[in-house]
């Protein structure tokens, strides 16, 4: 008897795990540092959440985030190294504001957000603004609208890493004009599972990087821009060469659970709430991006092979996508793509 309950014990065991890897494997994951941990293969990090951090750190903290008798989570321990700031962006494309958490502010933020981008705010909504025990409110929005230097051409339809599902693609191919060729740079080719491109814009630039790698985007970004910099080859793209990119969309909204309900050392505040959101969308023109966050911070209550020509850099299996301002040095965003099913683009392909 002893014996059939324990293998009814493995076995219930074994499908829970089993469970859980499905789970991680169907599903996309905000992670809110750029070095951030995480064993989901498909996810997204963006620089918003690491701005209302740093606002919390510097305007109200005065140093970095602690928990009060709590475990520092891996998450916060990142956060608080600010490897992103507001100066790797353009004043253009960003937009904070902190404060007690009031109408006031709320009304501040929406006015600010619509004189700047003409855009409403999906979150503030979701605060509790008539909490009394509100303390701040950190908010973040990031919005990037802009065109590819070229109109790169439709690939039509095309299965990525063994799907089943065909999605479309836009690119270049042998019977692509030469012109084309100029909205591409190369950054290595290494070999046919290893290879890395831009594609340029005016101030942007969207780099796709093909790696199975899985590491953290800080650490996948590191070994990019190392390779880029060895690399001898031909860094133009050339007659033969060829360019398959999945049309993209991304809509979701995460809060990260691990960073709220912990008071803050030397405090009597704890988080509370934590929101992110993104907005993504790529085509064969260019590239939209609107991310919010939010950390709402209330009073403690309670506890609480040929390198030269002949190159495919298709994007059709796993790749990380990273975007960054031209004259800038780390990205703003990034995204790691598995299943592409995870990121069909939602829009109109012409």
């Amino acid at each position: 008897m002893k014996k059939i309950i324990a293998i009814l014990a493995f076995l219930l065991m074994t499908i829970l795990f089993v469970n859980k890897v499905d789970a991680l494997e169907n599903s996309v994951k905000m992670v809110p540092a750029f070095s951030s941990e995480s064993q989901v293969q498909d996810r997204i990090w963006v620089g918003t959440f690491q701005l209302v951090w740093n606002d919390f750190m510097d305007e109200v903290i005065k140093g970095p985030i602690k928990f009060k008798s709590s475990a520092m989570t891996d998450d916060a321990i990142q956060l608080n190294k600010q490897e992103f700031k507001k100066s790797m962006l353009s004043e253009d494309s960003y937009y904070t504001a902190w404060g007690p958490t009031n109408v006031e502010l709320k009304e501040k933020i929406e006015k600010a957000l619509w004189d700047k981008f003409q855009e409403k705010s999906a979150v503030l909504d979701q605060i509790d603004w008539k909490d009394p025990f509100n303390a701040y409110l950190f908010y973040a929005m990031l919005k990037k609208d802009f065109n590819f230097h070229v109109r790169f051409e439709n690939l039509g339809d095309d299965t990525f890493s063994g799907s089943e599902n065909k999605i479309p693609y836009f690119g270049l191919d042998k019977k692509s004009p030469a012109y084309l060729y100029n909205g591409v740079e190369v950054l290595f080719y290494n070999n046919p599972f290893d290879y890395a491109v831009v594609l340029k814009s005016d101030n942007d630039q969207v780099i796709l990087y093909r790696t199975n790698d899985n590491k953290t985007f800080s650490k996948m970004y590191s070994d990019l821009a190392k390779k880029a910099k060895r690399y001898k080859g031909n860094k133009k793209f050339v007659a033969g060469d060829r360019l398959k990119v999945p049309y993209m969309s991304i809509n979701q909204q995460t809060g990260f659970s691990d960073l709220c309900q912990k008071q803050i050392d030397g405090t009597d505040l704890y988080i509370d709430k934590t929101i992110q959101t993104v907005e993504f969308n790529m085509t064969r023109r260019g590239v939209k991006l609107k991310s919010e966050a939010v950390i709402d911070a209330d009073f403690m209550s309670l506890p609480v092979e040929n390198k030269e020509r002949g190159r495919n850099f298709y994007f059709n299996n796993k790749f990380v996508l990273f975007m960054k301002e031209t004259n800038k040095n780390v990205p703003y965003f990034a995204v790691r793509v598995k299943d592409m099913d995870l990121f069909k683009y939602t829009g109109k392909v012409d």
